[in-house]
């Protein structure tokens, strides 16, 4: 029998489930049609943050982030990259905290860049400070359950 996982649309925030061993196929969601599995980092509002961190089976590492930060800044490219890597078994987001400060508050964010990894409905690590695409990968790959 396939084992479906639930995941969360980025785009739209409807919960999809998706065969486990399709996700590398590029299922979509079934309300909006956008990739659920695409590799690319997504901008979150806190709503679909909040309903993605608690519902995902797969790991979502979220990106505190400020346009007027400049590590922020210069970690983005870095951040893509990670996504494109660990794709299609962890997705990456991001949630401007200027945009959106209650959500900082509610995460208690002290500095950004921030990095929260979700799974199974909990946070599982956060990690501070920006850091390039091969340090993202293993942050991730040493602290989720990561398929193949």
């Amino acid at each position: 029998m396939t084992k479906h996982v639930k995941l969360t649309c980025l785009e739209c925030g409807s919960l999809n489930r998706a065969p486990e061993d399709k996700l590398g196929a590029g299922p979509k969601c079934g309300t909006c049609g956008t990739k659920l599995m695409d590799g690319k980092v997504r901008e979150l509002d806190p709503t679909t943050l909040a309903k993605a961190a608690k519902a995902d089976d797969l790991p979502l590492l979220v990106d505190f982030w400020a346009p007027w930060c400049g590590p922020c800044r210069m970690m983005a490219p870095e951040f893509q990259k990670a996504a494109q890597s660990l794709a299609p078994n962890v997705r990456l987001a991001k949630i401007n905290t200027e945009e959106f400060p209650k959500v900082s508050m509610k995460n208690n964010i002290r500095g950004i860049p921030a990095l929260i990894l979700y799974q199974n409905g909990r946070e599982i690590a956060r990690q501070a400070g920006a850091m390039p695409a091969k340090g993202i990968e293993d942050f991730v790959r040493s602290k989720a359950k990561v398929g193949a």
